[in-house]
């Protein structure tokens, strides 16, 4: 019983002396300072003054790439597909065997016409000899109109069946060419839709693979009324006007590349403006031996006047270019380092810089890095650097394209 309260006291003073503990540690954090917002610093940005460039007066469009020629490959007669000894996405001429067809049964049907036409020239032989046998016999009253009129429609019939015969024959060898399917022109072969073995054709339309012509390709593109107006008025002579399709130079960018290394010229214009949008169809054609321009891509088209000189303009990188519903607009610093909207105007592309009509003036201070952590009416900690010219990318050669259909 001893032992028994003894050990009770000691747990009794044991949770006393944890409460008189927390109890402290309590009234020591009570004591501490409250926290407060301490805000974060200013955000670091790259701001830069335009530049001063010379840009070639332009017009830039969208396009898309389209393949000079491009045909799907399909069976024309039923049969099985015995071999296609063409690989896929092989270089082909014109001309060579892409499929084989069985044949044997189109064959046979040859002969069969053939044969038939053997059979009708002789009969119009015949009746042709019997018709000119009565002919004298009438005229000698030693055979009656009668004979000499069925003669007469006998040699006719025979007439009309070999020509119907010699017609079988020419739609024999034609279905005997279709069960070789070749190469209609120069190109690249595609993706094979159909194994050797397969049932092919007339029953439904098969298509057996498709076929594309790309050393030459077109740019597709369009231009607005508004453009269309200010480009006839300004850059279109008298003699030029003349012409519906004047072989303007045109100029093309791929998304990676840099300047308009490709060179081709206008060779097609719509005949009316699409009534929804209000743009005219344009195309371009471009020389393309190394492939390099796949049908397909999406690609910058720049229109180049033939009698445009350079004139100057304020320059500065196109990525730092947004656009919202109110238009293009770039954002500035002003002489407290707060960060502004300013809508621009823009222009032609020289490089991978943008000329601006207006809107900018030399003395502003754009943000060129860390735009997207610049907020219009944000302060911001702002870094000043100088905006370079690739002087490579200042003109563009003019030298007159020559590809050829």
């Amino acid at each position: 019983m001893y032992e028994y309260r003894v050990t009770h006291y000691k747990e009794v003073f044991s949770v006393a002396r944890l409460n008189i503990i927390f109890l402290c540690l309590l009234v020591t954090v009570g004591c501490k300072p409250k926290n407060t917002y301490v805000p974060p610093p200013p955000t670091e940005v790259v701001i830069a003054h335009p530049i001063e460039g010379f840009v070639t007066p332009a017009l830039e469009f969208s396009g898309n790439i389209q393949a000079f020629r491009s045909v799907q490959i399909v069976a024309r007669v039923e049969g099985v597909l015995l071999k296609a000894p063409i690989n896929e996405g092989e270089r082909v001429k014109e001309g060579d065997l892409l499929f084989q067809i069985q044949h044997d049964t189109y064959d046979a049907q040859l002969q069969q016409a053939q044969a038939k036409v053997i059979a009708d020239k002789a009969s119009l032989v015949y009746a042709t000899k019997e018709f000119a046998r009565y002919t004298e016999l009438l005229k000698q009253n030693a055979a009656p109109q009668t004979q000499l009129d069925n003669w007469q429609f006998q040699r006719d019939t025979a007439q009309a069946k070999l020509i119907s015969s010699e017609a079988d024959v020419t739609l024999a060898k034609l279905n005997v060419s279709y069960t070789k399917v070749t190469a209609p022109f120069d190109g690249i072969v595609g993706r094979r839709l159909k194994d050797p073995g397969s049932l092919v054709g007339p029953g439904e339309s098969t298509a057996l693979s498709d076929m594309s012509q790309i050393d030459y390709i077109y740019a597709n593109f369009t231009i607005s009324e508004q453009d269309l107006l200010d480009f006839i008025a300004k850059y279109l002579t008298k003699k030029e006007r003349s012409n519906r399709v004047p072989k303007f130079p045109v100029y093309l960018q791929l998304s990676h590349e840099e300047g308009y290394p490709h060179q081709g010229f206008l060779d097609y214009a719509g005949i009316n403006l699409d009534k929804g949008t209000g743009t005219l169809a344009l195309r371009a054609i471009f020389a393309n031996p190394d492939h390099t321009l796949i049908p397909g891509h999406f690609v910058r088209v720049k229109l180049m006047p033939t009698n445009s000189t350079p004139v100057s303009a304020l320059l500065i990188p196109d990525d730092i270019v947004e656009l919202d519903q109110e238009g293009n607009y770039v954002l500035i610093v002003d002489e407290n380092n707060i960060v502004q909207r300013r809508s621009v105007k823009t222009g032609i592309h020289q490089g991978k810089m943008l000329a601006i009509q207006d809107g900018l003036s030399v003395s502003d201070w754009v943000v060129v890095n860390g735009v997207f952590g610049a907020l219009p009416g944000k302060k911001i900690n702002p870094t000043k650097d100088v905006l370079k010219l690739d002087k490579r990318l200042l003109s563009i050669n003019l030298s007159k394209p020559n590809p050829t259909s």
